[in-house]
């Protein structure tokens, strides 16, 4: 295959690009903004035969593993692939470019490198991974970590949704039931290198003033899970003194989480609580809190966590309520292959000029196939920084010059 200058016709499609992108803003789009694309509902569905469309319309073979990711290939499937793709569920109520941006400008570099000649001399794919956000079940990247095998199986289909769904439940009603998950080392073997795509979440490229970034590493995170347990009782009827509101200590872990986050090099934000029975007029008899953590080194996140966990102890002791943590996931993250990211910066700044590399505290699949084979991500900029968000977004010119990009990269290592 010839380099990405030696393909000057592999460009993107602008057309192409806006008919991609148009045909799947409609999926889970909520009547109150935002996006609702959580593993194995509808919604999901609706994004996964969206997928089987854009393998068609390209030409490329439909592959869906029994861990739910997507595959669509371009030639016939083998080993030492080039992959290229992302996610296309969403947290409640996230914006429409993370995870999607991805997906739909690895279908784009395709259709740019197929237009242009040019034969490929490794398998080419693009992936659309299973239940990476982990908004449903709460555990994120879950397509890849099954497939890797950084999960139980039998953990993972016992998981619950907030309806009181298990994963396994919600595989059945999606037709999926008949496929035991688990780890797929043949598939994984046949990656030769990935590479994802995705929209910076932060303003790094903004401030930069470049529409394009490599990036270096993806910081160790995880989710603590947090039940207070007090005693419920009659919020207009019983003394301070004789209370054990759960709620109070929550609100502490809220406070300490955010002081974490303000005065040490990690960050630790509460985003999601629950107290029951959930009345008005009665004070709980117990509350839930979620704490995710982020740092460039494990013991940062350690410590963030520690910090949050002392001062919710404390605060539970005092009011004569019961805490118990409980980790529900760990990621260690992951630093890029250095010779790799700096191969790809010099195949971005050839094609579009100045580009910048940097890390990012956000979760990825990137990160956890990095483990086992070669990977890489690009980002594209991100005005406001604002992510997780219906807010969240993307010029279209700083699309396509992320999808120009990819053709670029793509283009240097199918050689």
């Amino acid at each position: 295959m010839t380099s990405a200058a030696g393909a000057p016709g592999a460009v993107p499609d602008g057309a192409g690009f806006d008919r991609a992108w148009s045909s799947l803003l409609p999926v889970g789009r909520a009547p109150t903004g935002g996006y609702h694309r959580l593993a194995w509902s509808d919604a999901d569905l609706g994004c996964r035969e969206w997928f089987r469309q854009q393998a068609d319309a390209h030409g490329l073979t439909l592959d869906e593993d029994h861990n739910g990711n997507q595959w669509a290939w371009w030639g016939e499937p083998g080993p030492d692939a080039v992959v290229t793709g992302s996610h296309l569920d969403s947290v409640p109520g996230g914006g429409a470019f993370d995870g999607p941006l991805g997906v739909v400008s690895a279908f784009l570099a395709v259709a740019a490198l197929q237009a242009a000649g040019v034969a490929p001399g490794r398998p080419v794919a693009v992936v659309n991974f299973s239940d990476e956000e982990g908004g449903r079940f709460g555990l994120a990247c879950l397509g890849s970590r099954l497939m890797a095998g950084e999960v139980d199986p039998d953990t993972a289909l016992a998981r619950t949704d907030p309806d009181g769904v298990t994963l396994s439940e919600a595989r059945s009603r999606a037709g999926f039931g008949d496929r035991r998950p688990g780890p797929d080392p043949d598939r994984l073997g046949r990656i030769g290198i990935f590479v994802e795509l995705h929209i910076e979440q932060g303003r790094r490229l903004a401030v930069d003033g470049v529409p394009v970034g490599v990036a270096t590493a993806v910081w160790p995170h995880g989710r603590w899970r947090l039940d207070f347990r007090g005693e419920g009782n009659h919020a207009g009827t019983t003394a301070v003194a004789d209370r054990h509101d759960p709620v109070l200590p929550l609100a502490h872990a809220v406070l300490a989480a955010r002081e974490a986050a303000a005065t040490g090099d990690a960050l630790a934000t509460i985003g999601r609580v629950e107290a029951h029975p959930g009345a008005t007029n009665a004070i709980a008899s117990r509350a839930t809190a979620w704490l995710d953590a982020r740092a460039p080194l494990p013991e940062g996140v350690r410590a963030a966590v520690g910090r949050v966990e002392d001062a919710a102890r404390a605060a539970a002791g005092r009011e004569g309520v019961a805490l118990t943590v409980a980790e529900e996931s760990w990621s260690g993250g992951a630093e890029f292959r250095p010779e790799l990211r700096a191969a790809l910066a010099a195949v971005v700044e050839g094609r579009l000029g100045k580009v910048a590399q940097l890390p990012t505290g956000a979760g990825h699949d990137a990160a956890v196939l990095a483990a086992s084979v070669p990977t890489a991500m690009l980002f594209v900029r991100n005005p406001t920084g604002i992510s997780h968000d219906p807010a969240e977004h993307a010029t279209r010119a700083d699309c396509l010059a992320g999808v120009d990009a990819l053709v670029a990269v793509l283009a240097s290592l199918c050689r």
